[in-house]
């Protein structure tokens, strides 16, 4: 679940409109006393926090969340209209995980959104790359094992299931892959991605289950750390 704090109605839904539309659950709050009311109800993984907010603002909201125990683990991204230098570092040094600058697109917060997530938790990273249900995926190496056994994966399909692995149950679009994997300038169809996702779940076995097909959306990587 994320959350999004902010008082103008159509930034707020339109943020919690893309996130939904990638497979992430999301829910919308116009101020920090239904945030508040919310998060005694259920955390959050991460919290797109805006600056001005009727109330109390977004600075004195995120010093709350870093002072109580249950909820300074919480990341906190901070959405705001301020750009200067002094105010980055402000809420950077009052525990803010980051910090996107008004107006934004949507495509550039999910890739923060994700970033964040990333480094708040999921898989099991270390130097050598990336270990969940069953897969071990070495990056420096470019060696993936299933079970132990070694899988021989083209490159594609190598950078594809890093792509997912390295965003455990975050979900993807096709022309996101497309993107990530082959470069916005590939010119092939979207069905590339379905192919290559086939043929890495044959050679996957029955680890393959893990790449998940989302209907209408795209695909993920689903499962836990070992």
């Amino acid at each position: 679940m994320i959350y999004c704090v902010e008082d103008d109605n159509s930034i707020r839904e339109l943020v919690v409109y893309t996130l939904r539309s990638t497979g992430l659950e999301a829910a919308g709050f116009v101020d920090g006393a239904s945030f508040f009311e919310a998060l005694e109800a259920q955390k959050p993984k991460l919290v797109l926090l805006d600056v001005m907010l009727p109330g109390e603002d977004g600075f004195e909201l995120l010093k709350k969340l870093r002072a109580r125990e249950s909820t300074r683990e919480i990341p906190v991204v901070m959405l705001t209209a301020r750009s200067a230098e002094y105010d980055k570092v402000k809420f950077l040094d009052a525990g803010a995980d980051d910090y996107i600058t008004k107006p934004f697109g949507m495509m550039e917060l999910l890739s923060r959104v994700r970033a964040v997530l990333r480094r708040a938790g999921g898989a099991r990273q270390n130097e050598q790359g990336i270990s969940l249900s069953g897969i071990d995926l070495d990056t420096k190496r470019h060696i993936v094992r299933a079970g132990g056994a070694e899988v021989e994966l083209t490159l594609k399909e190598f950078e594809l299931l890093r792509c997912l692995m390295e965003n455990p149950n975050i979900v993807f679009t096709r022309d996101q892959l497309l993107g990530s994997v082959w470069g916005y300038d590939f010119n092939g169809e979207t069905r590339t991605v379905d192919v290559h996702v086939r043929t890495l779940r044959q050679k996957l076995g029955e680890y393959g289950e893990a790449v998940e097909t989302v209907r209408g959306v795209g695909y993920r990587f689903q499962g836990g750390a070992k």
